[in-house]
């Protein structure tokens, strides 16, 4: 099929009117639809009236083979339109004249009822979209909404989590300062060095200004002392006293300090059974903090204790001391032999232990050089070894040599004392005799120091320690000791170091004996200083000392 086309001339409305009724009548039995329809017409008449203004126009219409309408204006402003049809367009008619107007009216407005409820259907539609979309939004500001919640319920947390931490922090930071502290006041038990301590590790992060006052103090009236001072020694309570409340834990509020009024002060009560004294505090800043001030309470209680603990020992050590010193007598003068004993406590712990030496003449003449120790340190061991000392003597008055005096020491202190042990040795000089007896109970071996300076060390196995829950009979023993000669007996503080073992502490002893001369040989005294020089070159020792030196000379 070729295609068909036909020119029409437009010059009047009726013109118009039949071109447009015409074209309708074609593009309905093509088969387009009444919305393409008034579409397309609705811009045709929109061209032909813009065409009679400028007094007409020519319209061209072709029906193509492939199911295409085509229209074409002339005029000034031309214009061309393409409809394409579902079915074969019909040949335009050759004139304008057969054109059905009444029908074309009535087709109209079919087409515009068909186009008006298509445009009802698409109201509709739109109505339903606008609310779906209005829903839409208000899911979506209820989204917003719960995000804003969310975000700010996750700073909240954020910020709280912030805050535990900080807390945390600090808490691990108080709690490891008293740890510290603690432990630092907990080494000594010095009083007056707990006393310097405290200061030191307050000042300046945790307290401007740090006061100690025990009321036992003389020096210092209690009207000289912040109230707050004297009220907590008075109540055994915390407290506080500042120009506002502090509100603390634990703490009693005072008004400002009268002689600190600028100033908050935070006294706490000193003592582990009763208030001994108080510990004031002056704030670093402008107050004391709640989470510091539990910490600090905590610290003085344990200070507290540390200075209770300091002064009972240094109570029972006066008294372990005093006994001791008690035990250890002047040495006899001597026909044909001189003594000379050193005593020296430790350096380190109680200070006080159970080591003795002792000399004093029997019936027969004859002299008993004795050192001893008994194990462990403080009171008890003072005590057993003033009883160890004592019995000694008893048995010595009754005629015993050395082994004989240790045996009955043995089932003696076995029986009265079991689980307590010690350590002895017996030297019995007899005026005439150039030889010593002597016996040993678990004690470390003498050392002999011949007239021309040779050494040597009595090592022949001691018997057992006394007390060791086993029956023993002692032996004795016998050492030529011509005039001049020097018989050293110590206890085990003397040669025996943690760094090192005892045999060579017995090895240094050795050669410092070897060692003597001049002035050394003619004053006994002068002796044992020089014996104890070189043994004491680090001037720490952790056991007591004993130094007992025996000399032979011509009578």
């Amino acid at each position: 099929m070729t295609a068909a086309s036909e020119n029409w001339t437009i010059a009047t409305a009726a013109d118009a009117g039949r071109a447009r009724a015409l074209l309708a009548r074609l593009l309905a039995d093509a088969g387009v639809s009444a919305f393409d329809r008034v579409r397309f017409l609705a811009a045709l008449g929109a061209r032909l009236r813009a065409g009679l203004a400028a007094d007409g126009t020519d319209l061209t219409v072709t029906a193509g083979a492939g199911g295409e309408l085509r229209v074409a204006l002339g005029g000034p402003e031309p214009w061309q339109h393409t409809v394409v049809c579902p079915s074969p367009v019909a040949a335009p008619p050759s004139g304008l004249d057969d054109a059905p107007l009444a029908e074309a009216l009535l087709d109209a407005d079919a087409d515009a009822d068909a186009l008006l409820a298509r445009l009802t259907e698409t109201e509709e539609l739109l109505g339903f979209h606008r609310e779906e979309l209005h829903q839409t939004n208000q899911g979506v500001l209820a989204l917003h909404a719960e995000l804003e919640a969310a975000a700010r319920a996750q700073r909240e947390l954020l910020d709280a989590e912030r805050a535990a931490r900080a807390e945390a922090e600090n808490a691990r930071r108080l709690l490891t300062f008293l740890a510290n502290a603690s432990a630092v006041l907990n080494a000594s038990l010095e009083h007056e060095d707990i006393l310097r301590r405290l200061p030191e590790l307050l000042v300046p992060e945790y307290a401007r200004h740090v006061d100690i006052w025990f009321m036992d103090d003389e020096r210092t009236a209690p009207g000289e002392r912040a109230a707050a001072t004297v009220t907590a020694a008075r109540t055994g309570r915390p407290q506080h006293a500042g120009p506002h409340p502090a509100e603390l834990p634990g703490v009693d509020d005072l008004p400002a300090s009268a002689l600190y009024p600028d100033r908050p002060l935070l006294c706490l009560p000193l003592g582990a059974r009763t208030v001994q004294g108080v510990l004031t505090l002056a704030a670093p800043g402008d107050r004391f903090d709640p989470d510091t001030t539990v910490m600090l309470l905590e610290l003085a209680r344990r200070a507290g204790i540390a200075l209770d603990n300091a002064r009972r020992y240094e109570q029972h050590r006066d008294v372990a001391e005093a006994l001791q010193r008690a035990q250890l007598t002047d040495l006899p003068a001597t026909r044909g032999l001189d003594l000379a004993a050193r005593y020296l406590p430790a350096t380190h712990g109680l200070n006080i232990g159970g080591d003795w030496y002792d000399a004093f003449p029997q019936p027969d003449g004859s002299v008993l050089a004795v050192i001893g120790d008994v194990t462990g340190h403080g009171l008890r061991a003072a005590v057993i070894m003033g009883q160890l000392r004592t019995a000694l003597r008893a048995y010595a008055v009754e005629g015993n040599g050395p082994a004989q005096i240790l045996t009955l020491l043995h089932r003696m202190l076995r029986h009265q004392q079991p689980e307590l042990y010690a350590t002895c040795a017996i030297a019995r000089f007899t005026p005439g005799e150039p030889g010593v007896v002597w016996a040993a109970a678990g004690h470390p071996p003498a050392v002999a120091r011949g007239p021309r300076g040779e050494v040597r060390v009595l090592d022949a196995k001691p018997g057992i320690m006394l007390g060791v829950p086993v029956p023993f009979t002692y032996e004795e023993h016998t050492l030529e000791l011509p005039a001049g000669s020097t018989l050293a007996l110590y206890t085990d503080g003397l040669v025996e170091r943690r760094a090192a073992g005892i045999d060579a502490g017995i090895d240094r002893l050795a050669r410092a004996m070897g060692a003597l001369g001049g002035a050394d040989l003619v004053d006994l005294d002068a002796a044992a200083d020089a014996v104890l020089k070189p043994m004491l070159h680090d001037s720490e020792h952790d056991d007591d000392i004993c130094l007992l030196l025996c000399r032979t000379t011509q009578e």
